[in-house]
């Protein structure tokens, strides 16, 4: 491979800190001052201004800072030199800009000069996120893209004195985006030829957000870019999605990286504050000395890098950080920012109220004031493990996720009736004593797995009880401005925990059924995702990228007319449901249902009063249905009372496979059914279950519209609900 080179002035200088490069509201000038302190403090050295956002950075590139605007520049390039920070100022002309125009060149020459009388000496230049096409008049003047940019880039890197630091942020900034590939790339061979060798290229690794950096894709760029990238990290990047934010530390990027690389620029969350562990675990990772040996990075244990170990950097930032939550001397907290960086009155943040001391002592019998817990290291361990990384949960978030799936695919053993399995046991054991058989009797195993789900039931509980109870925490710590920052995210997760949590008591049915899960009319907090959540739940890929890959995802599903021909799978799923629930009751003591015979085929379903379900394996489902069911009920001699097919005289069923675990297909059904039963002139339709179908309770249960109804003579075991047409 090449050795790749480097400019005078450039040898031993690692580029570290952060860049400011997002999509989204910029930082303030506050902000941005805080951030200088804190990059002393921790060793970083490099602030790139990038805001996508400032119109002026990027889409008024052209246009000069006006007086106002460049005293504060002035004022944050000054700041940024006193806490021994380089200030490097970026411009993004390529939305727009005519490469081979001198008119356009000039402008951007004009622009740079102005930023460099306020004092700035490292510059810039960004061709990201724009389209690949040039103009017909750059078409006849260069050759490729490549050619026209470098040749801007290497004219306005010497029209500035070749600074010491000039970056230069390529089209293709990610190995997804060569083509065919990194080491084949004509632009990248380009940029890597042409430009002049004072001038590093930023580069974000195999991904614009890359999940992990090995050695050898960067030692792959090198050879082609003919230099050592400056690494734009979007580790902790959050602005393509509102939902999510990045707390977790960096990692999988081995220290190995450290010696191959000009530097490495974190572009973290748009909120500022909760970039804390972002920047410094960035930080601690830049300090460390690269063991000798190769690691892979493709590993999980993070002990396999001595010179970093993730969790530990984590716990260190997490450590700090817990101070600046609790002091409102801290930054952030409520304090008047210096006068040259002072916003416009309508700008100002919100008044803020200190706790005050309250006199006050509740009386005999009287409610106990009201006393904030004071915030944890726990507590902020807990919100980086739910808040962790793009594309991994932290350990606790992994926990409840595996608890929850297995609470709700063991769900069978929340309601396992005890009294009933030791009957069987007890019938067992009549017919051994009649036999004269010597036996022993070991608990049954029914009672294990009602005991196992109970007691993780429990544990789930407790960790929701966590995330609750750190809420309350966050929410009454001191420095108000950095719960602001989190706010949104820690009261969506909140939420998002209570609903599972509820749903999971209604399961072991340890509390009442939830009226807010999955009803007809919920609160608008019960569902999630807005619009955005609609399109992507219309999806059939939604869910495929979820980071807890065992549950099930979204599977496409068709709904069609029964025909003569699905008698066969209907009653293959039927004896497959039954049999799933001979553990409970034994067969030949369940009563007779209605259903029964319509789902054997005994008895027909009415004329367009029955659907099928099929996935891509094949039938999974059905929804049949009687208009009129008091002849079938006569047919199994069942005594039914008349007033009951008076108000209700239909008929219906409906029964899933267990791998059917989304509700709406069946939902669909029975509203069609129940549309076409009304269409006939019936009042109403029931539908029966036994009382150890959990399952199918649910469901009736869940759809709002089925009540329980009383029948006189209905066996103790079934349970009838109705709704009226």
């Amino acid at each position: 491979m090449a050795t790749p080179r480097r400019a005078k002035g450039q040898e031993g200088r690692f580029i570290s800190g952060v860049v400011e490069g997002f999509y989204g509201r910029p930082w303030t000038m506050e902000q941005r001052t805080e951030l200088f302190k804190r990059e002393q403090r921790w060793g970083l050295n490099t602030y790139l201004y990038a805001p996508k956002d400032d119109y002026k950075h990027r889409m008024y590139w052209r246009d000069m800072y006006s007086a106002e605007e460049a005293e504060q520049l002035v004022a944050l390039i000054s700041a940024a030199k006193q806490h021994g920070v380089d200030f490097i100022y970026a411009i993004s002309p390529g939305l727009d800009i005519t490469f081979s125009s001198p008119k356009e060149v000039a402008a951007l020459k004009r622009k740079l000069d102005q930023v460099k009388g306020f004092g700035c000496r490292s510059f810039s230049l960004l061709f990201d996120d724009i389209e690949a096409e040039m103009c017909p008049a750059d078409k006849k003047a260069f050759s490729s893209f490549a050619h026209a940019q470098v040749a801007v880039t290497n004219e306005v890197y010497q029209h500035l004195g070749e600074p010491d630091t000039f970056l230069f942020c390529p089209t293709d900034y990610c190995a997804r985006f060569c083509t065919p590939n990194v080491s084949q790339s004509s632009y990248l061979h380009t940029v890597g030829e042409k430009l002049l060798p004072g001038v590093d290229i930023l580069w974000t690794g195999p991904k614009v957000v890359s999940h992990k950096i090995s050695v050898e894709s960067i030692e792959e760029v090198s050879s082609v870019l003919k230099r050592a990238p400056v690494i734009w990290d979007n580790i902790h990047a959050n602005d393509y999605d509102p939902q999510r934010i990045f707390l977790g530390p960096f990692k999988y990027r081995p220290t190995e990286l450290i010696p191959k690389l000009r530097g490495v620029l974190t572009n973290p969350n748009c909120e500022f504050y909760p970039n804390f562990v972002a920047i410094h675990t960035l930080a601690t990772w830049c300090k460390a000395t690269a063991d000798e040996g190769p690691r892979d990075v493709e590993m999980d244990d993070e002990e396999q890098d001595p010179g970093y170990i993730p969790h530990k950097a984590l716990t260190l930032a997490l450590t700090d950080w817990l101070q600046e939550f609790l002091s409102t001397d801290q930054p952030g907290g409520p304090r008047c920012p210096p006068a040259h960086l002072k916003k416009d009155s309508m700008d100002e943040e919100p008044m803020q109220t200190d706790k005050g001391d309250s006199s006050y002592v509740p009386g005999p019998g009287e409610n106990p004031l009201y006393t904030a817990e004071p915030l944890t290291l726990d507590d902020l361990k807990l919100l980086s493990d739910l808040f962790y990384l793009p594309y991994e949960h932290g350990s606790t978030a992994r926990t409840m996720l595996q608890q929850l799936d297995w609470l709700t695919s063991n769900s069978r053993a929340a309601t396992a009736e005890t009294d009933q399995v030791m009957l069987c046991v007890s019938a067992v054991f009549f017919q051994m004593q009649m036999m004269d058989c010597t036996f022993f009797f070991t608990q049954p195993p029914g009672v294990f797995q009602t005991a196992e789900w109970c007691s993780r039931a429990q544990q789930f509980d407790d960790m929701c009880e966590a995330v609750v109870q750190m809420f309350n925490r966050l929410s009454n710590a001191p420095n108000r401005s950095i719960l602001y920052d989190l706010y949104n995210y820690i009261c969506d997760i909140k939420s998002g925990v209570g609903l599972a949590r509820t749903y999971v008591k209604t399961l072991g049915v340890r509390g009442r059924p939830s009226a807010q899960l999955l009803n007809g009319d919920p609160e608008p907090w019960d569902f999630r995702g807005g619009l955005s959540g609609e399109f992507q739940r219309m999806l059939p890929g939604h869910g495929n990228r979820d980071l807890f890959r065992h549950p099930p995802m979204t599977a496409v599903y068709c709904i069609r007319p029964y025909c003569p021909e699905d008698k066969v799978e209907v009653q293959r799923i039927f004896i497959e449901m039954q049999k799933a629930g001979e553990g409970k009751v034994p067969p030949m003591t369940q009563p007779p249902l209605i259903c029964d015979s319509l789902s054997t085929g005994d008895i027909s379903p009415s004329p367009q009063c029955a659907l099928v379900l099929e996935d891509e394996i094949g039938m999974c489902g059905y929804a049949l249905a009687l208009t009129d069911a008091k002849s079938a009920a006569a047919k199994i001699q069942r005594a039914t009372s008349d007033s009951v097919f008076e108000e209700f005289p239909s008929l219906i069923t409906v029964q899933m496979l267990p791998r059917v675990t989304d509700p709406s297909p069946a939902k669909r059904m029975i509203g069609q059914l129940l549309s076409s039963i009304r269409s006939t002139g019936s009042r109403g339709a029931f539908c029966e279950s036994r009382h150890s179908d959990r399952r199918m309770l649910d469901f009736y249960t869940q759809l709002g519209s089925f009540k329980p109804i009383k029948v006189a003579g209905l066996p103790q075991d079934i349970l009838a609900m109705a709704t009226s047409l």
